[in-house]
């Protein structure tokens, strides 16, 4: 089994800075992570290579700098890490980014092997689109599982996966030919911690650097800022409510009470958690 993980380096979001002008993330000068839903993939590609064999597969797009996090992705026990990295990729949106990982994929499968599933997080805590993972699959023709919860069987020899997806009605069972896309939510698993002999195998392991040219990107027009289509027209941040909370005193009474007095105080909250709670 082949396992591709896409991953994204991203700054910490707790030092994240807005360019005044262009409405672009200053990223010089800013820490860097695994994007954290990315962990969740990760950790999940590496228990499936556990229970049926093969490689795990890291790709990442950015700068050269992105080499660090897939030194730590390799820490956990990953096989093997690609950075797809060039001055051409600067500036893409979700549309231009897919198109980059896609094409680099298909690299990925000719060097490697095809691989049987293709692991996103959910979404990055930079962009927060969740485009990236479904844009991937539709480019590369794939059957999609978004917000999957749980990994219930796979059937190599059929070519067959069960999970369990979350959706706003509830759990959804699906069953999906392979090879597939899964964006994996968060919390389905732990993240390990790496063995002392995979630490020192991703300090020495040889990072595979792709450029455009290296990954077969044809069309050049189509990556990076001359290929992405979204303009960031404003950033801001979010005012303050003016309100100040209230506070309902209950003394003796029961938990009831206080919910019958909050609709009281609030008729439309309660047709709208009505409408929030339908169908589950």
């Amino acid at each position: 089994m082949h396992i591709v993980v896409c991953m994204k380096q991203v700054p910490d979001s707790a030092q994240i800075r807005v360019h005044p002008v262009t409405n672009t993330i200053m990223r010089q000068g800013v820490p860097t992570i695994i994007n954290p839903y990315d962990l969740f993939a990760i950790e999940e590609a590496l228990r499936l290579r556990q229970q049926f064999g093969g490689e795990v597969t890291i790709l990442t797009m950015g700068p050269p700098s992105a080499e660090d996090s897939l030194r730590k992705a390799l820490s956990f026990g990953a096989d093997r890490a690609v950075l797809l990295t060039d001055r051409f990729f600067a500036g893409a949106d979700t549309l231009a980014t897919t198109y980059a990982l896609a094409t680099t994929i298909r690299k990925i499968g000719k060097e490697f092997g095809p691989p049987d599933i293709v692991f996103t997080g959910k979404q990055t805590i930079d962009g927060d689109t969740a485009q990236v993972g479904p844009g991937v699959a539709k480019r590369l023709g794939l059957m999609q599982l978004t917000y999957v919860s749980h990994i219930d069987k796979v059937d190599l020899e059929a070519g067959a996966i069960e999970v369990e997806r979350r959706s706003e009605g509830g759990v959804q069972k699906l069953r999906s030919k392979m090879p597939c896309l899964i964006s994996i939510l968060e919390g389905v698993n732990e993240m390990r911690i790496g063995s002392l002999t995979d630490a020192l195998k991703a300090a020495r392991a040889t990072i595979v650097k792709w450029s455009a040219q290296d990954a077969g990107v044809e069309d050049i027009a189509k990556c990076g800022l001359r290929g992405s289509p979204t303009i960031v027209k404003r950033v801001f941040a979010p005012k303050p409510r003016a309100e100040r909370a209230e506070f309902i005193e209950l003394g003796d009474k029961p938990g009831e009470a206080f919910v019958e007095e909050l609709f009281k105080r609030r008729p439309k909250l309660e047709t709208e958690l009505e409408q929030l709670t339908r169908g589950y």
